[in-house]
């Protein structure tokens, strides 16, 4: 059987990013055609790139993992610093690159790894366009890279260096329709063969999913974040709005986050931090919420907009955000704020209006059942993957480590 092989920057069970879940997942699916591989480092914490996991391979539900250490961890204030190029139209080339090495994680050997053995693989696949494995790796010299650069429009992307990544591959492979018409627009590169794929959404039945109440005691009337706690996803300004909204809304309404926190948490009696939760209980948390809220302005997919919609959840997003916009808009499941005024009105409506509330939640589900559907997607990839040129070793060549 043919292998392929997936690089990106952190991956593990106990990994729950959108971009890195999605890696697993993609990974885990496509061994239906082919040996599967990841190359990856032993980092857990994308805001440091502490080594955490051991050094070496180790199998995760059948896919090999490929571990390198990353070569030293990222100084966050060095990296604040450095960060001031985005305000300065006039900064150099060499600026960007000390960016990108301060932006990390840097593993010489795991990119020296794929420089010895990309023969050994119908294509090599860089996830995601942001990180130094990936924004390095993509420019090596070889016939068989695809790049899943789950893209949007935020500072970083401007950068000229990254003129270069999205230049380079010989396929890509696009989140939505609003990720191409943005990458293609601004790189220019719509004759680099692409295929649109998303994820596909997978959920259990809401009837197998515990007790919210008995797990966590939380009661009935609560909104629900699931992801990363930062500020770069718009958590700063939720917390802000959500604060308003229980001023001039007195009431038994709660925000409830799952998801690990990179940034403090207002103490308030009304925002409950669960911290992270396995899978199980965070679709329990969807099915009983009354939606799931997103501020986030830079977003190329969110599969939690998703799995809330497919458990019949509405969703309340940043529409500042193209690709969550065209989720509520294509669904009609979902509304979207760009302000504070916009996001009472919205979370006011969808807590008011329960006949409009059902039928939002029965659009979310076949929106997603007629758009995200596995099947589709893996053979969208496989095709593509099918059209790189072929590098691949005879079998029985041993691999350089």
């Amino acid at each position: 059987m043919k292998k392929i092989a997936f690089v990106c920057q952190r991956y593990g069970l106990e990994v729950n990013g959108g971009a890195e879940l999605l890696c697993r997942q993609l990974a885990e699916r496509l061994n239906r055609y082919y040996d599967v591989e990841v190359i990856t480092t032993c980092a857990v914490d994308y805001v440091t790139w502490k080594n955490e996991y051991e050094p070496g391979e180790e199998y995760i539900n059948d896919v090999l993992v490929r571990r390198f250490t990353s070569d030293f961890e990222r100084d966050v204030r060095m990296f604040g610093a450095l960060s001031c190029i985005f305000a300065d139209k006039m900064h150099s080339s060499k600026q960007e690159d000390e960016w990108l090495r301060a932006q990390g994680p840097v593993s010489e050997g795991l990119l020296q790894f794929i420089r010895n053995n990309y023969q050994q693989y119908q294509a090599v696949l860089f996830m995601t366009y942001l990180y130094y494995p990936t924004a390095v790796g993509i420019l090596m010299d070889i016939p068989n890279k695809i790049l899943i650069p789950t893209a949007h429009d935020e500072p970083p992307v401007h950068l000229r260096y990254y003129k270069k990544v999205f230049k380079a591959p010989k396929g890509i492979i696009y989140q939505t329709t609003e990720e191409q018409e943005f990458v293609q627009k601004k790189f220019d590169n719509a004759d680099i063969p692409s295929v649109i794929c998303g994820a596909g959404v997978d959920a259990p039945s809401p009837e197998e999913l515990p007790s919210v109440r008995e797990r966590f005691g939380i009661g009935e009337e609560y909104i629900t974040y699931v992801g990363r706690i930062d500020e770069s996803k718009g958590c700063k300004e939720l917390f802000r709005y959500f604060r308003e909204y229980k001023r001039r809304h007195p009431g038994e309404l709660k925000l409830i986050l799952a998801g690990k926190a990179a940034l403090e948490i207002p103490k308030d009696p009304d925002i409950i931090s669960l911290g992270f939760i396995s899978e199980e209980e965070k679709f329990a948390l969807m099915r009983d919420a009354k939606c799931l809220v997103l501020a986030s302005e830079f977003e190329s997919l969110s599969l939690v907009v998703l799995e809330s919609m497919i458990m019949g959840r509405p969703v309340l997003v940043n529409g500042k955000c193209k690709v969550l916009r065209g989720h509520c808009t294509k669904s009609n499941a979902g509304l979207y704020f760009e302000n504070y005024a916009e996001f009472e009105g919205a979370l006011s409506y969808l807590l008011s209006h329960p006949e409009q509330y059902e039928q939002m939640r029965e659009n979310g589900k076949r929106y997603v059942q007629e758009n995200y559907d596995w099947d589709v997607i893996l053979d969208k990839i496989h095709g593509l993957i099918e059209s790189m040129e072929p590098v691949c070793k005879e079998d029985g060549e041993e691999q350089e480590s």
